[in-house]
């Protein structure tokens, strides 16, 4: 069992994935969003959302919720992979689980890979979850391998 924490690096890692938006939004789903990411409510904004979310978020408070939303992916790659990891290769494997689900992460074979210290093939695996090829997701697989085999952030 991992015993790690998303780094500082890690989170912005994810932020930069995920972009900020400081003002309530209905993302791609329909589902009234705010900051990076951060689920409000199902549905559209609508004026009911709560009032700390009327008159839009900083940045700061948007990393704030994003750190929170993560722990999630935190906990399952905490509970998921049995083998030591550098900081880097957790980061990666959080930004990915907190992508692609939790149960994705739990279920996937990258996870199987991951924990027989086959390493060198997690990349290909991550190469897998791009929802046929979308140009986002191959770019975010891309960075994710990147930064589980070399530790670049960037």
């Amino acid at each position: 069992m991992a015993n790690g924490a998303l780094s500082s690096a890690g989170l912005a890692f994810i932020a930069r994935w995920e972009g900020y938006r400081g003002r309530l939004y209905n993302d791609a789903a329909g589902h009234c969003t705010i900051g990076y990411g951060h689920l409000v409510h199902l549905g559209r904004c609508n004026g009911s959302e709560p009032p700390i979310f009327l008159d839009g978020i900083t940045n700061k408070e948007g990393l704030d919720l994003l750190n929170r939303d993560a722990s999630k992916a935190v906990r399952s790659v905490n509970a998921e992979v049995v083998v030591p990891l550098t900081q880097h290769k957790f980061d990666a494997l959080v930004s990915f689980a907190f992508n692609v689900g939790p149960q994705a992460f739990a279920d996937s074979t990258l996870l199987k890979k991951v924990n027989l210290g086959q390493h060198k093939l997690v990349p290909a695996q991550m190469a897998l979850w791009t929802n046929h090829g979308l140009p986002g997701l191959v770019n975010r697989r891309r960075a994710e391998a990147k930064l589980y085999v070399q530790g670049d952030y960037q």
